[in-house]
């Protein structure tokens, strides 16, 4: 932000101002470096910051209470609450300033703002919860896949096998990590831990070949990644819903009446009624409905994340319903009258917009937790990435779609369903049903499937392990040493 900052400060590092509308001189190519050093330098941050920042947040908790799970929880409302106030002073505030007062000034706005938090947050160094790192997890999942393709002849319905596991070197990580109860899926990865034979350990009982022989923390780090895959893909769904009112929600606004009674709405500032939506319900939510229900029913009544999910998902497909149905209507007004725009208000834009708030208000929220809390402590980060991941998925899979319709109903000869500068002369509405039904099928996706998977990694003691371990049929992973047993499992498989 500083160096962007400069560009429009330092005249030098800008091209000089247009003599005409149309006669205007080219920047040179080495302020150009500087300005695309600075857009690098943002993305790079953001890339840093956005993942980050949740797993930071999250370890600040002791998710192994129930008083911390619920602290937790609502530190996600009020992450995505903060996150999106502060994108409505963006986009009205700051960027007033920048296109009526001063670019020097916008852009000086948001470069203070990151050095006041960068003071907040040295302040307060001694007093956060900091885990150390224990090595790279993407390395270990290419060693797990390694391992289990170099064991793929193994059968692990035959005989005893034993298998590799060490206690962590960290007490702090020890506890925290002490005894999962995983259910037993994707077990063909387990045999990247399978030990074969002894000379694969050295004397302390260590592996030789950390490409060859994994440990069970390992095995269940890389399957925890798997098993969100399910959800993600449902998120990447919903969140195509919330990219149209983005792009084509702002067109239907531009050819629409901008009056809503005695007051004027730009097109522009569509958008900041879903995130108006969003913030007024995750308020509402926190501030209202939770202590009120908890006064009345003298117990916890929070939604369930597998139903916040779901609840997100019909909003979406609510939303697009909304969308085809007002589209339609502007679209006869207009035609008509015979005019570009539409007679008709620019307040009918409304349902579909507070819904696409709603979704990411129930979904978005509750995707972000769910791949936070599902994944172990040491991936947190990973579980921030991979949320992001998916909104910018969801944004090349909305483009993938635009291209492959307007090009598919381009050969027709009839008007493209998109496409070109007028939308009365395009059919908006057919793609809002087309991606309505892709939120159907995601529903039916997510309901049948995918939501098998919404369920966090318990914590257990050795007791409630046993018990679960009978009932289930789950696997009980222990980081106590298990020298006895490996010992134990070769003499078997020698004999």
């Amino acid at each position: 932000m500083g160096t962007i900052t400069l560009t429009a400060a330092i005249p030098k590092l800008r091209p000089p101002p247009c003599h005409e509308p149309s006669i205007c001189e080219e920047p040179h190519k080495w302020q150009l470096g500087v300005l695309f050093t600075g857009l690098a330098l943002l993305a790079i941050g953001a890339g840093g910051i956005r993942p980050c920042n949740i797993a930071f947040g999250a370890d600040q908790f002791n998710t192994r209470t129930e008083k911390g799970k619920a602290h937790l929880e609502s530190f996600f409302n009020w992450w995505y609450f903060s996150f999106t106030v502060a994108l409505l002073i963006a986009l009205t505030g700051v960027v007033y300033i920048q296109t009526n007062i001063s670019w020097v000034i916008g852009f000086a706005i948001p470069t203070a703002c990151l050095t006041f938090s960068i003071i907040i947050f040295l302040i307060g160094r001694h007093t956060y919860i900091m885990k150390k790192p224990q090595g790279s997890i993407f390395i270990d999942m290419v060693k797990v896949i390694n391992a289990s393709i170099r064991k793929s002849k193994v059968n692990l319905r035959e005989g005893n096998h034993s298998f590799y596991n060490i206690p962590p070197k960290d007490e702090q990580l020890e506890s925290q990590m002490s005894q999962f109860v995983m259910k037993d899926r994707f077990k063909c990865l387990d045999k990247a831990a399978v030990i074969i034979s002894s000379s694969e350990l050295d004397s302390d009982g260590m592996a030789l070949n950390s490409w060859r022989l994994c440990s069970l923390q390992q095995v269940e780090q890389l399957k925890c990644l798997v098993g969100i895959l399910p959800v993600w893909f449902s998120a990447i769904g919903c969140f195509v819903v919330i990219d149209q009112q983005n792009t084509f929600g702002i067109l239907q606004a531009i050819q629409m009446n901008e009056s809503v009674g005695n007051f004027k709405i730009p097109p522009a500032w569509m958008g900041i009624t879903s995130m108006i939506a969003l913030s007024l319900w995750i308020f509402i939510y926190q501030r209202l409905y939770l202590p009120k229900s908890r006064k009345i029913m003298k117990k916890d009544t929070r939604i369930q994340m597998k139903e916040k999910i779901r609840i997100g998902i019909v909003m979406s497909f609510l939303c697009m319903v909304a969308a085809g149905l007002v589209e339609k209507k502007r679209r006869e007004r207009a035609l008509r009258h015979g005019t570009l725009v539409s007679p008709l208000s620019i307040g009918y834009l409304l349902p579909q917009f507070v819904l696409s708030g709603l979704t990411e208000a129930f979904a978005a929220v509750a995707i972000m937790e769910f791949f936070t809390v599902r994944m172990p402590e040491s991936m947190r980060s990973v579980a921030g990435a991979v949320f992001f991941l998916s909104l910018s998925c969801a944004s090349y899979l909305s483009s993938l779609i635009v291209n492959i319709i307007h090009s598919a109903t381009s050969r027709s000869g009839k008007s493209p369903w998109l496409g070109g500068h007028d939308l009365n002369k395009n059919r908006l509405d057919y793609y809002y049903y087309m991606i309505a039904t892709l939120g159907a099928v995601n529903f039916l996706y997510y309901s049948f499937f995918a939501s098998k998977y919404v369920s966090s990694p318990r914590v257990a003691s050795n007791t409630t392990a046993a018990e679960e371990n009978l009932h289930s049929g789950s696997r009980i992973i222990s980081n106590e040493p298990n020298t006895r047993d490996v010992e134990k499992g070769l003499e078997t498989r020698n004999s």
